[in-house]
């Protein structure tokens, strides 16, 4: 599996060492990166959409990072030009430690970034961790009934109030990236497939876009969450 570019890249410019860029790579999120809320998340997306569709979900996670892994080392990028911005990360001053648990919990998105900070990255707190903390408690609201199964008709992804945070989210990320992301810098966020977070960015900054062939389709279909 490999990654294509979904927006054009800029053409030359004389300002271009001042210009900030974005990568945004829309990501799938892993059991590993649902912390205690994996298993009855699994079983809700098994009981909606059947076991069939857990599996090729699980069966796509395979290919996935590796695919990321190698877009990014086929950019040549320098890491210590490198901001970095993660879905469920949240602004707390102890974003180094979060990443270092969750990959040492097996998860292959934080362990890239592990690995880039590792080689000179920048890490940032991306999220309002009070809107983290809501969007929480209403997924396991949402999901306390036996064997996981959603305590009202819409799935937890669905809901209104789901909605609403999710937007309020993207609104906070867009402002957290503007306020952060230095000139002559690239930025690279992994963000969750339900996210739309480009309405809400600076115009100045350049965005492109990396996303694997078909995943728009599954990533969706799949209702997984976009924190832990």
């Amino acid at each position: 599996m490999t990654l294509k570019r979904a927006l054009s890249q800029p053409t030359a410019d004389p300002l271009a060492e001042y210009a900030r860029r974005l990568i945004h790579i829309p990501i799938l999120h892993s059991p590993a990166d649902m912390g205690t809320m994996a298993d009855a998340l699994a079983s809700a997306i098994i009981d909606r959409f059947g076991r069939r569709h857990w599996d090729e979900y699980r069966a796509l996670l395979d290919g996935f990072w590796p695919a990321v892994r190698a877009e990014l080392e086929r950019l040549s990028l320098s890491p210590q030009q490198i901001d970095l911005y993660q879905d469920g990360l949240p602004v707390c001053g102890r974003e180094l430690e979060i990443v270092q648990k969750a990959a040492a919990a097996g998860s292959d998105n934080y362990q890239l970034l592990l690995d880039l900070v590792s080689q000179g990255a920048h890490l940032f707190g991306t999220e309002d961790p009070q809107l983290l903390l809501a969007e929480y408690h209403h997924m396991k609201t949402a999901l306390g009934g036996p064997s996981g199964a959603t305590q009202s008709s819409a799935p937890a992804g669905e809901t209104t109030q789901y909605k609403q945070t999710l937007s309020q989210r993207d609104a906070y990320i867009g402002r957290r990236i503007g306020q952060s992301l230095r000139p002559g810098r690239t930025g690279i966020l992994f963000l969750g497939m339900m996210h739309n977070v480009e309405p809400f960015l600076p115009a100045d900054i350049v965005v492109t876009r990396l996303v694997p062939p078909g995943l728009e389709r599954k990533g969706k279909a799949t209702q997984c969450p976009q924190s832990k």
